[in-house]
């Protein structure tokens, strides 16, 4: 299997590759119950090169229910009829999930409403509790 390349340095491995042809369910008509196009590809991540640890970690997260028992990952793809396009787009598949393993998360930072818009929040708040007001006034005399 060829390898794939994912970043500078980063690549996984043919060897760290398998992938076997199944029986694609959905539309197709009778080829459906004929071809096998649908692709189940499974990546050993321990064999990916050039991920450092946090990377890594953030890799088996994001693959979470995608890891097999084995702690292979497992990416399907029957979006079309033909084989051939479904293993490169499986592929794809694993290549994105690697960038975005790739790639730290943005730190949040926290952030305070401004003084305009705690003004209008008490504007707010004083204006439902007159609206109420009245409202249970008018309930009295009613009654």
């Amino acid at each position: 299997m060829e390898s794939i390349a994912v970043a500078d340095g980063v690549i996984v491995p043919g060897s760290a590759i398998s992938f076997r042809a199944v029986r694609a369910s959905g539309p197709g008509g009778q080829n459906v119950n004929k071809v096998a196009s649908k692709v189940e590809l499974r990546v050993d991540l321990s064999r990916v090169e050039g991920l450092g640890p946090s990377a890594r970690a953030r890799l088996q997260a994001l693959a979470g229910p995608r890891l097999g028992a084995d702690g292979r990952l497992i990416v399907r793809s029957q979006r079309t009829r033909d084989q051939y396009r479904n293993l490169e787009d499986a592929r794809d598949k694993v290549r994105r999930l690697l960038m975005k393993a790739l790639h730290p998360p943005r730190a949040r930072r926290p952030t305070a409403p401004s003084a305009s818009a705690r003004e209008e929040r008490l504007r707010e708040k004083k204006s439902r509790a007159a609206r109420k007001r009245t409202r249970a006034a008018s309930k009295r005399e009613d009654d």
